[in-house]
């Protein structure tokens, strides 16, 4: 007897129906609730090896996965510059520290509307230039903040650099995804997240190695972050589109009016997913206050509540970054065994069980918990990129996973003045002239609120693992275009993009999540 959920089942070859279009369409609410716990049943799903899996991605897939890490990578390598100069900044710019982190608040206030900007950009006329435009303002923007002279122009750069900096993320997930074997999402996934956490280790080593060694204070440090950005665009401009987009653009093209086609596909994903959609919003509200409230603070609270050196903070920092990487990587290929949500919630649950000793411990042993917390963290995180790219509408994935990441981000801009204005509540015994404050408390009372949310938002979401991400089976386009699967097929097939009807019949290996046999 099979339970169906959001997935329906064919049990001939154990993937979904033809096109999407069975996700919750007939399921009324009561039946939708009961499922919440019926579907978070473990999966256990055969996968390979990690080793077997990535030999699953040919040489055009790995190049795919590459050139989107390096620039995801880099992103964040160029978001933390001003993280880590804040004190040259202000020196310069004869302001407080205060001041200068609007530059940084500005960045991430900013990030939804290049999500938007690009992303719509990337939807309607390919992943390739929109990336391409995307790198060339990084290297723009990174020396024009080097130039800075005034602190007005600084944050006009700043603002325009959060604009650049918010189209990437959804692009950078598409790029490589789309076209990975649905096999090796789950590992790909979590690698590419944690391209973020590689960056923050470059800006550490890379600032160390620039500012106030080789002269003009802070600036080297930006000059030299719009170097590789030059080289990520030579990287690019060598590969084509993705398949996935190629064959979405073949239906559009082979209509009269390709622009109005996207529109249709835009009114029809509102239409049916307007609900997902602000759900996937408040899920990365809820990551992103996840991600900010447990690392923004932290190197504060080593320094100043226990009186840790700047090189031991920086040490625990680099071994918590570590435990990211790793984290991001293992669970989210244990994502693709287990389930998206399953292993969300579970390595949120042991997240939430380390925050004690992760914010209370007040000696070096800190580093174990802090390797350890940050592998929970970035673990849940690992899983994200794959899960919203199912989740979202096959028409507007660059947008929908890129707005829905930074709007998320928006929400939780403030966690760390939150937790500092709540810290100052709960004074130390001063060290000298220097104010001390029980930041531990408030982390570990906030990340737990953080924790409780995150997996109730994720018990209570869909998940569509192993959801086919070609045009022929996607519902919406087929509403939009007016076409029904077999025309689309039609005009697929014989296409040097993908082959003929039966190799969009049968693609790539593809499980199912949300049934039971």
């Amino acid at each position: 007897m099979a339970e169906k959920s959001e997935t329906a089942y064919t049990p001939e070859v154990n993937r979904p129906p033809a096109d999407d279009s069975y996700r919750d369409k007939n399921m009324s609410p009561g039946r939708y609730v009961a499922t919440r716990f019926s579907t978070l049943k473990p999966t256990l799903t055969k996968v390979q090896n990690p080793f077997a899996l990535l030999r699953l991605l040919n040489f055009q897939q790995w190049m795919f996965f590459l050139v989107a890490f390096c620039a995801w990578s880099w992103d964040a390598f160029d978001f933390f510059t001003v993280s880590l100069t804040v004190e040259e900044l202000a020196e310069t710019f004869d302001k407080t520290k205060t001041d200068i982190t609007w530059g940084i608040t500005l960045v991430l206030m900013l990030r939804s509307v290049g999500s938007i900007i690009f992303g719509l950009a990337a939807d309607r006329y390919g992943r390739k230039w929109p990336f391409v435009i995307n790198n060339v303002l990084f290297i723009v923007l990174e020396l024009g903040t080097g130039f800075c002279t005034t602190y007005e122009s600084f944050l006009g750069v700043r603002a325009l650099f959060g604009i650049a900096m918010g189209g990437l993320y959804g692009n950078a997930a598409a790029t490589a995804l789309e076209d990975c074997p649905e096999e090796a999402r789950g590992i790909i996934s979590g690698m590419l997240q944690q391209g973020y956490a590689f960056g923050y280790l470059l800006a550490t080593v890379f600032s160390r190695a620039f500012v106030n060694t080789v002269g003009h204070s802070w600036r080297p440090l930006f000059w030299f972050g719009a170097g590789p950005p030059v080289l990520i665009i030579i990287f690019r401009l060598c590969l084509p589109e993705t398949q996935a987009y190629q064959e979405r653009q073949r239906i559009r093209e082979a209509t009269p009016n390709a622009a109005k086609v996207f529109l249709q596909e835009g009114k029809v994903a509102l239409k049916r997913h307007w609900l997902l959609l602000i759900y996937m919003v408040l899920l990365m509200a809820g990551f992103n206050f996840m991600s900010h409230g447990s690392q923004d603070l932290y190197p504060t609270m080593l320094s100043n509540q226990y009186n840790f050196s700047p090189d031991a903070v920086t040490v625990t920092q680099v071994v918590a970054n570590l435990g990211a990487m790793s984290g991001g990587t293992i669970i989210g290929y244990c994502s693709s065994i287990f389930g998206r949500r399953f292993s969300i919630i579970f390595i949120s649950v042991i997240g939430g069980a380390l925050l004690y000793p992760y914010t209370f411990v007040d000696s070096t042993k800190i580093i174990a918990p802090a390797f350890f917390e940050q592998f929970c963290v970035q673990g849940a995180w690992g899983v994200i990129p794959i899960h919203l790219m199912e989740l979202s509408p096959g028409s507007f994935r660059t947008f929908v996973v890129g707005t829905s990441y930074q709007l998320g981000n928006l929400v939780s801009s403030a966690s760390s003045t939150i937790e500092s204005t709540i810290g100052e509540r709960f004074p130390l015994p001063p060290k000298g002239s220097v104010k001390r404050y029980e930041y531990g408390k408030v982390i570990c009372i906030f990340m737990g609120c953080v924790y409780a949310y995150v997996i109730l938002l994720t018990l209570i979401g869909p998940e569509y693992r192993g959801r086919l991400f070609d045009v022929a089976h996607d519902s919406d386009m087929a509403e939009a275009a007016g076409q029904d699967r077999e025309g689309i097929r039609r005009k697929l097939e014989g296409s040097p993009i993908r082959g003929n009807s039966a190799d969009i019949e049968n693609g790539q290996a593809r499980h199912v999540n949300d049934v039971r046999v």
